[in-house]
């Protein structure tokens, strides 16, 4: 079968370029692991409390990694989705023009690269891919780093992220759809482009594009410019959607919660939106490449509809959108709570 992303060397250079983590000692570094483990546990339990959703399935304990293990994990995550996918397209074609024209081995490095740069920036995640229901990671370097760039108090800024995770851990095992409708999205935008060789290669420039990302600040082209069927505009502003409403109801709950249990919160919040702004041309140039500019305004339009949203009905009215996917926002819906209201409560 033809291959899209030599995987092995996808690990193999994320591991090579990963960054470093900050400076701690074997006995800090497991008191780290030990307290996000309580902290999660403890963040399940507030979350539950204010949102009135509780998991229907049994959730995996939370899995505290470094960061070369959250590019490992995500990797076979990738692999588990775009493995099938270039065998459909390629019809179980032994090796030849097509994984030549592919590249597999160029995209691998590429791969790679990409999740090297976000190994170094994510401090937690809800990965859904590489298997049912999912598994909540929490990337332990990061989240001390960052506290200590931002002079945080140690178990407080721990909880407050505990609290984000745990909502999107929520969010995906008290809603039994919702990582079903979730992934078959994202199969039906793959679907919707054109087929054959011409997708695949529209993938790999697309992986390309990242990673000339890190290389060139200057560039001006988007991982957007890779949509091109009026098919896939539609899909993916029904994915817009629902990760604005997703990540917008984790920063909801996470502020919500806050006050009650994280006495430095409100320092927090402050200082860590100023570091979400901050950042040199080339780490904001990579930032835009890669998306996470639209998911920091996801945060922001989200947690502004959530407010709304709960605002006019309660929390235990917001949680309809969780009913069915005829209940989730529309994209347009999200600049006016009033709208999806009368739509939803009528």
């Amino acid at each position: 079968m033809a291959q899209f992303v030599d995987w092995d060397l996808a690990a193999a250079t994320a591991g090579a370029l990963s960054k470093t983590g900050p400076a701690v000692s074997l006995e800090e570094a497991t008191q780290v692991v030990s307290e996000l483990r309580a902290l999660t546990e403890e963040a399940a339990g507030h979350v539950a409390a204010y949102t009135g959703l509780t998991s229907q399935v049994e959730v995996p304990p939370v899995r505290v990694v470094d960061r070369r293990d959250w590019a490992k994990v995500n990797i076979a995550g990738l692999q588990r989705v775009i493995g099938p996918l270039v065998s459909r397209i390629a019809g179980d074609k032994p090796p030849g023009p097509l994984a030549d024209a592919i590249g597999s081995r160029v995209t691998g490095v590429q791969a790679g690269s990409i999740l090297a740069y976000l190994s170094g920036r994510v401090l937690g995640q809800y990965e859904v891919f590489s298997g049912e229901p999912g598994q909540l990671l929490l990337n332990a370097p990061n989240i001390v780093e960052v506290e200590r760039r931002i002079e945080a108090d140690p178990r407080d800024f721990r909880l407050w992220v505990c609290l984000h995770e745990v909502t999107h851990r929520t969010q995906f095992t008290a809603v039994p759809w919702m990582r079903g409708y979730f992934l078959g999205e994202v199969q039906a935008f793959v679907d919707a482009s054109q087929g054959g060789e011409h997708i695949l290669e529209r993938l790999r420039r697309g992986v390309a594009t990242l990673s000339d990302a890190v290389r060139d600040p200057d560039s001006r082209v988007s991982m957007l410019d890779i949509v091109q069927t009026p098919a896939q505009s539609a899909v993916l502003d029904r994915l817009t959607a629902l990760m604005t409403l997703l990540e917008g109801h984790a920063e909801f709950v996470m502020d919500g919660v806050g006050p009650e249990v994280i006495p430095t919160v409100d320092s927090i919040r402050a200082k860590f939106n100023r570091r979400r702004e901050s950042g040199s041309s080339l780490d904001k140039a990579v930032r835009r490449l890669l998306g996470l500019d639209v998911k920091m305004r996801q945060y922001a339009e989200g947690r502004k509809f959530v407010h709304g949203v709960v605002e006019r009905v309660g929390m235990a009215g917001f949680n309809k959108a969780f009913e069915s996917p005829l209940t989730l926002p529309r994209l347009e819906e999200l600049a006016d709570p009033d709208a999806y209201v009368a739509r939803v409560h009528g």
